[in-house]
């Protein structure tokens, strides 16, 4: 059984985000709130920088967990193992977030089993708690504590789809990649790369999402344009670095793969 892969962070400075409306915002007065958010938008549209930055911002450690289909209820709350020949329980990172604060990100949850959410749902109303049946606790979230989870509508399947009544027990923000001016900014300043040779590189993602449903499963996210840019500020060619960033990432299909060049070499030469 794969563990959860879990991260704990509590960045002394804030992390880069580009606000596209007025999520920093609703996030903010859904903490004050005690409210559960759920986030929602394509991959790679900044869903976790933008947990990372608001964490920052209201100076909370961060709890993220990447969720996996392996990934199960035990994983997050704890279990019972052997050290130095003794039972000893070790806490899982919802359970050490609930009895820490700070916010617990669970990044892709449709992604983990179903007795994951069970296990989330008496943290989404108003006990606020976590039970424990196997330490016979039931812990009461502190006011600092926040639950946040995040999924890509665009990506579900009838075996793996977020359930009407555990998205009705969260605030809802939905994300979306950035205009483009402020997508040049943001790959501009990440990669180092001037805006006027990324402006290429933006409206080529902008063709290949638009493909989205029709040759490919997933449009290009933001975090590969940046990777394409950092190839190319870094002295690679740019044919080689759109290959390489771009279209090698989005799929195996050799055909599909020769009509993305297409697309490719019709926008930037």
């Amino acid at each position: 059984m794969k563990a959860a892969l879990h991260t704990v962070t509590s960045a002394p400075e804030l992390p880069a985000y580009v606000p596209s409306g007025n999520e920093c915002e609703l996030f903010e007065h859904a903490w004050r709130r005690r409210l559960p958010v759920l986030l929602k938008g394509p991959t790679g549209c900044g869903k976790t920088r933008f947990v990372a930055h608001m964490a920052a911002r209201l100076g909370l450690p961060l709890h993220t967990v990447a969720c996996h289909d392996d990934l199960t209820a035990a994983d997050l709350t704890g279990r019972y193992l052997l050290r130095g020949g003794d039972t000893v329980w070790t806490d899982g990172p919802l359970t050490r977030a609930v009895r820490e604060g700070g916010i617990c990100y669970l990044d892709e949850v449709v992604e983990a089993r179903k007795d994951v959410t069970v296990v989330l749902h008496p943290l989404t109303d108003d006990r606020r708690i976590l039970p424990l049946e196997r330490t016979g606790e039931e812990l009461v979230a502190p006011d600092s504590f926040m639950l946040v989870v995040s999924y890509n509508p665009g990506y579900q399947t009838l075996l793996k789809a977020l359930k009407p009544s555990t998205r009705q027990r969260f605030v809802a923000i939905e994300f979306d990649f950035l205009p483009p001016e402020q997508e040049i900014g943001v790959v501009s300043a990440e990669s180092g790369l001037s805006p006027e040779r990324v402006r290429p590189l933006v409206g080529l993602a902008g063709r290949l999402r638009a493909l989205k449903g029709h040759d490919l499963e997933e449009g290009v996210s933001t975090r590969l344009v940046v990777y394409c840019a950092t190839l190319i500020a870094a002295g690679t060619p740019v044919a080689d670095a759109v290959l390489a960033g771009m279209i090698e990432p989005l799929t195996d299909d050799a055909d599909v793969k020769a009509a993305l060049l297409d697309v490719a070499r019709a926008v930037i030469g």
